[in-house]
């Protein structure tokens, strides 16, 4: 995708803040995958979560203006997450079968694979890879990209030698546009779902797969204990936890607990992330920036992710929290209902001006934004947290296996 060094700066005043679907679309749209654009009157500058310009749309379409943010896990490896364009022109000429890989295999799939690719001379498995969490009890994305490359091996070491290629590309949910038009984009001469090829006893064995507990106690116990057992087993549960990220902006917060919340739901531990510029949108619309309605913010994520940690889940929030006693309030309320995990991200300022996407900085400097933290509002460095990171030495894959690792050894504590 060919961007400018720089967002032109008389963007249309009207802004429109996507949704995790819409993100797919644009992303897909803006690579080469079939065009996009969204509902609703023109010119408007199109913005992520974080009110960080993304894209115009007007009469002439949808263009660029920077790159979407990354985040960790196999499904955001750039080597992997190619644009449409690039993947069409290496496959160009080539007789390329496109295997859409949205579930986890079965042996059966596994085995009728060879034969829905047979005759061509590259492969090109997909991975539907939505910004939303997967379905509770669903393969998330990276877990799916790590089952196409295991495929991607078996039919590389098959007597055939075929180029097999792994994409994962962003699908909205529900899956729109259709798999075949996304394969063809991708450079595809056909394409086939690789569920679609399951054998119907293993359709029914898969189906059945969630009552076989179920059948197992009703078979062990009379029906009145097997009714309290299932009870039981559903009210049962590990604690729940509060991750929490401070750091100035642009240190990386934000993405670092978007690769974690990501990761943790796709392991199965229900996962909610409060980020900041989200919940200021939300649940803190109206508020200012001075001290008292920064501390209302900060107590208000604190509150809710508290009750998220409460019933078990795992809360995940990312907002600057300039303030020691703001963060204090947070941990007590946290640690009454769960595990808390406070995470100091230091990357130092002259790094975060640097990767300033939206010009915060910049403004705050000529005084047009005033009690900006870092430049004339200050950030109250943590004395109490449970770990530090500084994401200019550490990667966002790196900084989150750290806090996962911390946070799985107090759970499991």
């Amino acid at each position: 995708m060919n961007l400018p060094a720089h967002p032109p700066k008389n963007l249309p005043a009207r802004t429109r803040v996507l949704t995790a679907d819409e993100l797919d679309l644009l992303e897909l749209a803006l690579s080469g995958g079939p065009a996009w654009s969204p509902e609703g009157p023109t010119p408007v500058t199109l913005t992520d979560a974080e009110n960080t310009p993304l894209a115009v749309a007007d009469d002439d379409g949808v263009r660029a203006l920077k790159p979407f943010a990354r985040a960790a896990g196999p499904h955001w490896d750039p080597a992997l997450r190619r644009g449409a364009d690039d993947v069409r022109a290496e496959l160009r000429g080539a007789d390329v079968a496109a295997v859409v890989v949205a579930e986890a295999p079965t042996r059966s799939e596994v085995t009728v694979l060879p034969a829905l690719t047979s005759g061509a001379n590259r492969v090109l498995l997909l991975v539907p890879a939505s910004r939303r969490a997967p379905a509770a009890g669903a393969v998330g994305a990276p877990g799916l990209v790590r089952v196409a490359g295991d495929l991607a091996d078996g039919l590389r070491t098959d007597a055939t030698s075929v180029d097999v290629v792994v994409v994962p590309w962003p699908a909205s949910s529900p899956a729109r546009p259709g798999w075949a038009d996304v394969a063809a984009r991708y450079g595809a001469t056909r394409s086939v779902v690789l569920a679609e090829h399951r054998d119907q006893a293993d359709r029914e064995r898969v189906g059945d797969l969630g009552s076989l507990w179920a059948d197992e106690v009703a078979d062990l116990y009379p029906e009145p204990s097997a009714r309290e057992v299932v009870r039981a087993a559903r009210t049962a549960r590990r604690s729940g936890a509060v991750v929490f990220f401070t750091g100035l902006s642009g240190s990386g917060k934000s993405t670092v607990a978007r690769a974690l919340a990501a990761e943790l739901d796709d392991e199965g531990l229900h996962t909610t992330l409060l980020d900041g510029d989200e919940v200021r949108h939300h649940l803190s619309k109206g508020l200012g920036f001075d001290k008292e309605s920064r501390e209302l913010n900060v107590e208000r994520i604190g509150y809710v992710a508290s009750l998220v940690a409460s019933h078990g889940g795992v809360a995940v929030a990312a907002p600057i929290a300039p303030f020691a006693s703001g963060r204090a309030r947070v941990r007590e309320h946290a640690e009454a209902a769960g595990t808390f995990l406070l995470v100091h991200v230091s990357t130092p300022l002259e790094v975060c001006e640097a990767r300033d996407r939206k010009g915060l900085y910049a403004k705050a400097r000529r005084g047009e934004i005033p009690e900006f933290t870092g430049i004339s509002s200050p950030y109250e460095v943590p004395t109490d947290a449970d770990l530090v990171i500084d994401t200019s030495q550490v990667d966002v894959a790196d900084a989150v296996a750290q806090v996962r690792a911390a946070l799985v050894a107090r759970l499991d504590g």
